[in-house]
């Protein structure tokens, strides 16, 4: 590309950010960093009445947590600053105006009564209302008025916006990087507010072209939402002249609900007991949503899954690291048709990261989990122990349970277990068993399969039968790794004792 690639991951604080929003972000990212350019994070902050507050931090830091760099913007600063529209409201009413005399938009004053009679009329007639070229010169505007009166309204305080003067019966032509040519007549179109006298703020429409203009965005990666936006902001570059530094477009695919039938949104989550924000989120009125990361996903993970929801590498790989989807990612592999999100997928990936990971990593993000279960140990045996079972677990959370009886000695037996291994000859085998496990020295996996394989071949007893009532005595249930890896890790004194509670203290099954 000849030009330096610059996107923008243009969020606005009105919640959470949702799984969808950070697919955009994440897609930006790739793009940018493929083709050696910037991403940049503003925040469009226009929208007063439906700012939330702490939503602002909570994108950065889901951002963060996804591993998202940002390399100007918000909290970074850069030579574009300042990155907040809200901080930027001055520039934008100069834009506005430049607009109106340039005859590509006007001043409305009319009220919501007025507007409320045109629709009520259209209704009566079978219409729809549109605000456009059929009513605007019959309402109170600067097409209809004359310019002293338009000036006297203005200068006496009545409220006003602007609104873009969209052209009648012209063919406006697009090009998308995703879903290619794109054609729409303006007739279909209405004249959108942008600007509003009332609180000094300009609309998403203007600001975000002005903003992407003097930021100089090469590319706008969004989400298909603002598909039907794109011919008025065609115009709009047209409008201020800025048609050769206009940046490409590219309208992404909605994610959609596990059967497919619609936008993913909180309530399926809440519906289906999975996350739709990246983070743990609490409104400023105590209302509390799901997040991927308190619900134990890996970011690895959960960016790997949101990659592959709208974009095909074009191979069979399905485990890719940031690294290899910034080499991988291209737009033209982006679908044009929704991706239906599937819960078990997400947790699918979280388990092949788990898979993935070293004792040491396991270690130290086990360990907190083991000191709130009163156990303190080195991060040699907590990662042993996270490693012999990460094969069986899909969270950091699911070890405690897969792993407890390597730290703690059980007291309490599975019933179901009890009745199957403790009655008959189990008990006096197991005596028989902890007298051949007193007489190893070498307590090395390897060598006590050996010998006690060999004991249990020379006496001609069930190889189940003792495997099982020593399991029953070691970890209290019907679960867990090969035997000799529990033996192996607990060691022999401690093999010995629990073996010697078991025989002292459960009465066998008749």
């Amino acid at each position: 590309m000849s030009q330096e690639v610059r996107v923008r991951f243009a969020p606005s604080p009105t919640g959470p950010l949702h799984m969808g929003g950070v697919r955009t972000a994440l897609y930006n990212y790739l793009f940018a960093r493929r083709h050696g350019g910037k991403m940049i994070l503003r925040i469009e902050d226009t929208d007063s009445q439906r700012f939330v507050p702490g939503a602002e931090e909570y994108i950065i830091e889901s951002l963060k947590w996804c591993g998202i760099e940002i390399d100007e913007g918000v909290g970074v600063g850069g030579p574009h600053a300042p990155y907040r529209q809200s901080e930027r409201k001055e520039i934008y009413l100069k834009y506005a105006k430049q607009l109106v005399e340039a005859g590509w938009a006007y001043y409305a004053f009319d009220t919501a009564e007025e507007l409320d009679v045109l629709r009520k009329e259209a209704e009566a007639a079978g219409q729809t209302f549109a605000y456009n070229y059929t009513v605007r010169e019959k309402l109170p505007t600067s097409l209809s008025l004359s310019k002293e009166e338009v000036e006297e309204r203005i200068a006496r305080g009545d409220i006003w916006v602007v609104r873009f003067k969209m052209p009648e019966n012209e063919v406006v032509e697009m090009d998308d990087l995703i879903r290619g040519n794109v054609k729409v007549n303006t007739s279909t179109l209405d004249d959108k507010v942008l600007y509003k006298s009332a609180d000094a703020l300009p609309t998403y429409h203007l600001a975000n072209i002005v903003d992407d203009h003097l930021m100089e965005i090469s590319h706008v990666i969004r989400g298909e939402e603002w598909l039907p936006s794109l011919p008025l902001h065609y115009l709009l570059y047209r409008a201020f002249g800025w048609q050769d530094s206009q940046p490409q477009f590219a309208h992404l695919p909605l994610l959609l609900k596990p059967t497919g039938g619609g936008k993913l949104s909180k309530r399926d989550g809440d519906k289906m007991g999975f996350p739709v924000f990246p983070l743990f989120w609490t409104s400023p009125t105590g209302e509390t949503a799901h997040g991927y990361r308190e619900d134990g996903y890996f970011a690895e993970a959960f960016v790997n899954m949101l990659a592959l929801l709208g974009w095909n590498p074009g191979t069979e790989q399905e485990i890719f690291s940031m690294q290899e989807l910034i080499d991988n990612f291209s737009l033209d592999r982006v679908s044009k048709s929704g991706a239906r999100f599937q819960p078990d997928k997400a947790k699918w990936f979280n388990a092949q990261y788990m898979h993935h990971k070293s004792d040491a990593e396991l270690a130290e993000l086990f360990q907190p989990i083991l000191r709130e279960n009163g156990v303190e140990t080195s991060d040699e045996l907590a990662g042993k122990a996270a490693g012999i079972m990460k094969e069986r677990a899909t969270f950091i959370g699911d070890l405690w349970d897969l792993t407890s009886y390597f730290f703690v000695a059980p007291t309490s037996y599975e019933e179901k277990q009890m009745k199957k291994y403790w009655k008959g000859e189990n008990p006096a085998r197991l005596k028989e068993v902890r007298e051949v496990l007193a007489s190893i020295d070498d307590f090395s996996k390897e060598n006590t399969e050996e010998v006690v394989g060999a004991w249990i071949k020379e006496k001609e007893y069930g190889m189940g039968q003792i495997m099982n009532t020593l399991r029953l005595a070691l970890v209290g249930a019907g679960k867990g790794p090969g035997m000799y890896d529990v033996t192996a890790f607990i060691g022999k004194e401690e093999c010995l004792k629990r073996i010697d509670y078991i025989l002292e203290n459960l009465k066998p099954v008749e």
